[in-house]
C-alpha cells in the first residue's frame, strides 16, 4: 500500500516555512501579550501597596510601611520612588540596625543620579541620624547645590536650616557659624524667614546676628511683636541695655501680656539707673549712684550671710569657712571713702569703690543664688560692664 500526500498539504518549502514563521509569531505576540498583562497586574498591585504604605506612614506605622514599600518595590523593582521610600522609611524606623539598608538602597540610587537633591538629602539624613557631622554635611551641601523638581530656592535653604539645627545639636559651633552667615545672605525679604533665621542665631548664641534678623523683620514689619520681644531680649543679653530698653518698651506696648519682656525691660531699666559709669550723667548723679550701689552690696551681704548661717561681727570665722566675712572687712575699710568721692584728686576711687560693690555681689550670688531687683542690676553691670556703659 502506498500513502499519498492529501492534495490540501502544500508541497512548497517556502509556503511551509511562510506558515511555521506565522505560527511563532503568533505565539511570541501570545507571550508578549501574556508578559505585559502580567507586567500591567504587577505594577497596578505595586501602585496599591505603595499606596498602602503611605497611609501607614501617616500614622508612625513604620514595621507595616516598611513591608508595603518592600512589596511594592518587588512587584516593580526599576522603581526609583519605592526605592526612595523604602530607604526614608527604613532609616525614620528609629531602628539603629537599618541604618546601612537604607543606605545601600540609597547609594545604588545616588550612583545612578548623584545630582539628584532628593537622594542626597535622604543621605544627609541618614549620617545625621548615625551623628557623623562630616558626611552628613557633604550631602547637606550637595542637597543644596543639587537639582530640585521644585522651588530650589526655597529647598536650599530649608537643607541649610536642617543642617544648621544638626550642626548646633552636634556642638559644632564653628561650622553652624558659616552656615548661618550664608543663610542671613540668601534669605527672601519674608518676615518668617528672618524669623527663623534669629531664632537659630539665638541658638547659636551669636545675639549680634540675632539681633540683625529681628531688626530686618521689623523694617518690614515694624508692629511684629514677636521680633520686638526678640530684638529686645538679644541686645539685653550681651548688655547692650539702651537698645534693648528701646524695644523692650515697644514690645510691652505692642502685646501688654508678654510678661517676659516686661521682667527683662524692669531689669534693664534698673541696669541703666543704676550704673554710675553711664557716660551721659553728671557727677553728683554718678556719684549717688555709688553711694546706693555701696549700701545695696552691704544689704546683700547681710542677708546672703543669715541664709548661710554666717556671723559676720564674729571674729572665729576662718579663712577657708567663708568668703562673705572677708567681703565685710573689706567692706568697712571702704565705708570712710565715700565721704572723698566728690574730690577731683580721687580719680580712681569710683571704680576702687565699685569694685568692692561688684564683688559682694558677685560672691552673694554664688552663695545664696541668683539676686533680684536692684542686685541683680549690679551683678549684670558687674559682668557686662564694658557693653553697659555704651
Amino acid at each position: 500500500m502506498s500513502w499519498k500526500v492529501p492534495r490540501l498539504i502544500p508541497r512548497s518549502a517556502p509556503i511551509i516555512l511562510l506558515i511555521l514563521t506565522l505560527a511563532a509569531a503568533s505565539g511570541f505576540a501570545a507571550v508578549s501579550h501574556f508578559v505585559s498583562r502580567y507586567n500591567a497586574n504587577q505594577q497596578a498591585r505595586g501602585r496599591k501597596l505603595y499606596a498602602q504604605g503611605q497611609s501607614d506612614i501617616q500614622v508612625g506605622r513604620y514595621e507595616d510601611t516598611i513591608a508595603a514599600f518592600r512589596a511594592a518595590l518587588s512587584c516593580d523593582p526599576t522603581n526609583s520612588q519605592y526605592q526612595l521610600s523604602l530607604a526614608r522609611a527604613l532609616r525614620d524606623s528609629n531602628d539603629p540596625r537599618r541604618l546601612d539598608e537604607a543606605e545601600s538602597y540609597l547609594l545604588d540610587l545616588w550612583q545612578r543620579t548623584p545630582q539628584d537633591a532628593a537622594i542626597n538629602l535622604a543621605l544627609a539624613r541618614v549620617e545625621a541620624h548615625r551623628g557623623d557631622v562630616e558626611n552628613a554635611t557633604r550631602y547637606y551641601h550637595n542637597a543644596m547645590y543639587g537639582v530640585w523638581d521644585s522651588d530650589p530656592d526655597g529647598n536650599r535653604n530649608r537643607a541649610r536650616i536642617e543642617l544648621i539645627k544638626f550642626l548646633l545639636q552636634r556642638n559644632a559651633r564653628a561650622q553652624a557659624d558659616s552656615e548661618l552667615i550664608a543663610l542671613a545672605a540668601s534669605l527672601p525679604p519674608d518676615p518668617n524667614a528672618h524669623l527663623q533665621a534669629a531664632q537659630l542665631f539665638e541658638q547659636a548664641q551669636d545675639y549680634s546676628g540675632a539681633l540683625a534678623q529681628y531688626e530686618q523683620v521689623l523694617r518690614i514689619d515694624p508692629s511684629n511683636s514677636e521680633a520686638l520681644a526678640g530684638a529686645g531680649e538679644t541686645a539685653y543679653r550681651p548688655g547692650n541695655y539702651t537698645v534693648a530698653q528701646r524695644y523692650l518698651r515697644m514690645a510691652v506696648d505692642h502685646n501688654p501680656e508678654d510678661s517676659a519682656s516686661r521682667q527683662l525691660l524692669a531689669s534693664t531699666d534698673l541696669v541703666l539707673g543704676a550704673n554710675p559709669f553711664h557716660s551721659h550723667i553728671s557727677d553728683a548723679e554718678r556719684n549717688r549712684r555709688i553711694t546706693a550701689a555701696f549700701a545695696q552690696a552691704e544689704d546683700r551681704l547681710d542677708h546672703c550671710a543669715l541664709q548661710s548661717g554666717v556671723d559676720l561681727k564674729a571674729t572665729n570665722n576662718l579663712p577657708s569657712s567663708s568668703a562673705l566675712p572677708g567681703l565685710q572687712a573689706r567692706w568697712l575699710l571702704t565705708q570712710p571713702d565715700l565721704k572723698l568721692l566728690r574730690s577731683p584728686a580721687e580719680t580712681d576711687l569710683p571704680d576702687a569703690i565699685m569694685d568692692i560693690v561688684f564683688q559682694i555681689e558677685q560672691q552673694t550670688a554664688a552663695t545664696c543664688g541668683p539676686p533680684e531687683g536692684l542686685d541683680l542690676a549690679l551683678l549684670l553691670i558687674s559682668k557686662k560692664r564694658e557693653a553697659a556703659s555704651q
